[in-house]
């Protein structure tokens, strides 16, 4: 299964596109980085990152997608320009067809060291070791994409997610198998959110 995996934001958005099947080594496709200018107007930043994101799905034809869910503590103007990014990242997504699910930091961190406290660095060298780069994968952005994908994987082939669709407005939190909740929580029985995934939609003529 090819996985593109998106770490949102409207100043950058990392993504990777991981090739992870059954029975073999997950492997690294590729990986960019998509940047927008601060001095543009906000619908061109959204415009443009809509049309990179576009032609990554178009160019890489992923069967799944999968980004990072966004927490805030409090209102904030990058808060509402990375919400606004995740529109845009989710429209390109439903025009390409492709289900997007959202894993928040802790789950992605647990499922690739077993800790939900895990540092940056540990997860960037376990993408490393994971994907058998000879280099870290950077910038932040993309190893943190390649991450989120890797998690997706490894959550797919659990069986502890499926495709849901909106129900209110929201979005209806995916039901996680036992294997799949054991291998997302961090150590000490504490507890890992769950994905939650949107259905793509054929994009209309």
């Amino acid at each position: 299964m090819r996985i593109l995996g998106i770490d949102p934001g409207l100043s950058r958005t990392g993504w990777s596109v991981v090739e992870a099947e059954a029975g073999r080594e997950p492997r690294l496709d590729a990986s960019g980085l998509i940047e927008t200018a601060s001095a543009s107007p906000l619908q061109e930043r959204l415009r443009f990152l809509h049309e990179r994101l576009s032609r990554v799905l178009s160019d890489h034809q992923p069967a799944a997608a999968a980004a990072e869910d966004l927490f805030f503590l409090k209102a904030s103007p990058s808060m509402r320009s990375t919400l606004e990014a995740r529109g845009v990242i989710l429209l390109a997504c439903a025009q390409a067809g492709v289900s997007v699910c959202a894993y928040d930091p802790r789950t992605v961190k647990a499922s690739l060291t077993g800790s939900g406290a895990s540092g940056k660095a540990q997860v960037q060298r376990m993408v490393q070791r994971l994907l058998k780069l000879a280099q870290p994968l950077t910038p932040d952005d993309v190893a943190d994409a390649a991450a989120i994908a890797l998690c997706h994987s490894k959550m797919s082939r659990l069986g502890g997610l499926k495709v849901v669709d909106r129900i209110g407005g929201g979005l209806r939190r995916a039901p996680v198998s036992q294997a799949s909740r054991a291998a997302s929580l961090p150590p000490r029985g504490r507890r890992a959110s769950r994905g939650a995934c949107e259905e793509g939609a054929p994009s209309t003529p």
